[in-house]
């Protein structure tokens, strides 16, 4: 890549001054050659082979931060998905295997370690079976493990069974950390159509398709953005258009540069750039405050959509003319705990379950970091689960819902959960069942969008 001194001061500003960061580098390893009948080996493998591969994850990207100025917020670990090494081992055991993780991380200093997870589908392996009935306690006795489970494609249709469970798995988790508000759910996402090479947490996995190790890189610039709209106040939505296409672009170059010099000085290759515009807590680091620079008076009124559309197209459209490598979710994260806008608009009413289960179907991912009261049952989570799923199934597109059941919490409370998660007001959930519907179980059937050979 040639970068041109221009670039360079641009880049300066965007981090000076309007929050340009690398949200993550993360490092997918895999783990398929780790599987063994014994599963103390197995345990062993697992540890010396990410240790071997990350041992310097955190001071490379520390290093490359200093020298380039441009800050790099996390570094982070993703695995082959759990269940495919588990065999034969038992619920305790994946358990222990969970904890050795964590402890892996942790003598690593990264922040999160993703793919404690199964892929289900179409159906479950044993090891899955293992994975889904360990990840309650998993979730409650480990600070740094992140896990996914994949319950619907385009090509397969939905597991209503996986989804019915999860029901269950998420209020068992979340009673589990009740005294953290349910914080063992924020490190759990339910998708339809998962990437294999998304370096974002909770949801990361080091895909089957996927080499020895890479390098993948999320960069994030919500205020960046902003600040390229508030310069331009009053043209056209062609322009506002225009205008986010060429700050992503601007923005993409940056991180790829960043992402390949880790990965050089690593010794790995260099894998995808995720264009996904991710907010924090930060001032002006909102997607919902772009929509609302848009025009909307608050994020959750009437147009909603049509802006978020827009916004999320743009953003592809300038990180593609920038990249040769773009991967993983690539488009706007909604979560409501970590974005000013979307909690303020959840506080003034402008903002529902039902308008974000929409916007959905325009933006990057699905029902992200969102509270509800502790008193809801498992058929409505699963029912908010299948929702999204088949938005994603019919839409052909990645959707995912991590939801947090706070137990003792009621509609309009405001829960922290502290950190880059944030606080989230309880939002309500609509009154009526659909446990009959979720007990049913089976498949819902892949749609008529699977048959395209």
């Amino acid at each position: 890549m040639n970068i041109g001194m221009d670039e360079i001061l641009q880049t300066i500003r965007m981090v000076q001054m309007e929050n340009l960061d690398i949200r993550t580098v993360t490092m997918g390893i895999s783990l398929l050659d780790c599987a063994d009948s014994d599963f103390e080996k197995m345990n062993q493998r697992v540890f010396e082979k990410i240790m071997s591969y990350a041992k310097n994850l955190k001071a490379t990207a520390e290093q490359t931060e200093k020298e380039f100025g441009v800050p790099i917020i996390n570094k982070r670990i993703s695995i082959t998905p759990i269940a495919e090494i588990l065999g034969n081992a038992t619920v305790e055991q994946t358990v222990e295997l969970a904890k050795t993780l964590d402890r892996t991380a942790k003598e690593l200093g990264v922040d999160f370690i993703g793919g404690f997870s199964a892929l289900v589908h179409k159906g479950m392996s044993k090891g899955d079976e293992t994975l889904l009935k360990a990840l309650p306690e998993a979730l409650s006795v480990t600070e740094r493990v992140c896990a996914s489970v994949s319950v619907g494609t385009t090509r397969t249709g939905i597991n209503m069974d996986a989804v019915r469970q999860l029901g269950f798995i998420i209020k068992d988790a979340a009673e589990r950390t009740r005294e953290q508000n349910g914080i063992a759910c924020a490190k759990l996402v339910v998708f339809c159509n998962p990437v294999e090479d998304n370096p974002f947490m909770a949801g990361a996995f080091h895909g089957a398709g996927e080499g020895e190790a890479v390098i993948n890189v999320g960069v994030s610039g919500p205020g960046v953005v902003l600040n390229a709209l508030k310069r331009h106040p009053n043209v056209d939505l062609g322009e506002v258009s225009d205008i986010i296409k060429k700050t992503v672009f601007k923005i993409t170059r940056a991180g790829e540069f960043i992402g390949r010099e880790v990965a050089k000085r690593l010794g790995v290759p260099f894998g995808i750039m995720d264009l996904s515009l991710a907010p924090t807590n930060a001032l002006n680091d909102s997607v919902a405050e772009i929509l609302e620079e848009i025009g909307l008076e608050r994020v959750g009124t009437h147009g909603t959509i049509a802006a978020l559309a827009l916004m999320n197209d743009a953003v592809k459209k300038g990180g593609a003319m920038a990249s040769s490598y773009v991967g993983g979710l690539s488009g706007a994260f909604i979560p409501v705990s970590e974005d000013n806008g979307m909690i303020r608009g959840i506080v003034d009413g402008a903002l529902t379950l039902s308008k974000l289960e929409a916007m959905t179907c325009v933006c990057s991912v699905g029902l992200d970091m969102i509270a509800v009261s502790g008193d809801v049952t498992p058929a409505a989570l699963s029912g908010m689960i299948a929702d999204e799923a088949a938005i994603g199934m019919i839409n052909k597109k990645t959707t995912a819902v991590r939801v947090i059941p706070v137990p003792g919490s009621k509609e309009g409370d405001m829960i922290e959960f502290g950190g880059l998660l944030g606080r989230a007001p309880v939002i309500g959930v609509n009154p009526y069942s659909p446990e009959k519907m979720i007990n049913r179980g089976g498949r819902i059937p892949a749609p008529l969008q699977a048959l395209i050979n």
